[in-house]
């Protein structure tokens, strides 16, 4: 007995069978294509300098350093490989991993002895670097995203000369960024 339009359609459109296959085809396709941009960004980065590491840095402090206190250079994040990047800078600027201290931005239901190990592991900092964690009171079970996971870490140094230096490098490229737009509301044209 034939089906009719509406019949195939329902057969078609909602088999589960077919909607698992179309997930699986599109998602070969999006990580193939994810493949390619990977391996050209790889190509086109190649291995970072020190120079590259101390600009990239520069950036990474612009963006998600902390900047409310003098002598406080620090950066907060839940993505270890942010904090990795930080360290890595901190060291092409010369703070010895010694001077740093980190705090942790906890929830009410989270494992603050299993959290503050796995920083310490990640961050190969002793746990006599971690000072007294900050708790919420809510809970991360509570929270619609869930980018959290092993809480937030906060990772500073106190070095008046240091904090000095970025503030002016930072200063430096503000200048650099936005020169073209004073120039322009000057009314001068750049070259």
């Amino acid at each position: 007995m034939p089906l009719s339009p509406e019949q195939m359609r329902k057969v078609r459109d909602f088999n589960p069978r077919r909607i698992e296959r179309f997930r699986e085809t599109m998602k070969k396709k999006r990580d193939a294509r994810l493949k390619i941009a990977y391996e050209r960004a790889r190509k086109e980065i190649g291995t970072l300098s020190r120079r590259d590491l101390f600009i990239a840095g520069l950036y990474l402090y612009w963006g998600e350093g902390n900047k409310s206190g003098q002598a406080n250079v620090g950066i907060s994040n839940t993505d270890p490989a942010v904090i990795l990047a930080f360290l890595d800078w901190a060291e092409v600027m010369g703070m010895p991993k010694e001077d740093m201290y980190v705090r942790m931005h906890l929830y009410v239901d989270m494992d603050v002895k299993k959290e503050m190990l796995y920083w310490s592991k990640i961050l190969k900092l002793p746990l006599s670097q971690f000072r007294k964690p900050y708790i919420k009171t809510s809970t991360l079970s509570g929270i619609t995203y869930k980018t959290v996971g092993h809480g937030t870490c906060n990772l500073r140094f106190e070095n008046m000369p240091m904090w000095e230096y970025i503030t002016m490098a930072l200063q430096y490229m503000r200048e650099q960024h936005t020169r073209p737009y004073l120039s322009y509301e000057r009314g001068v044209r750049r070259k």
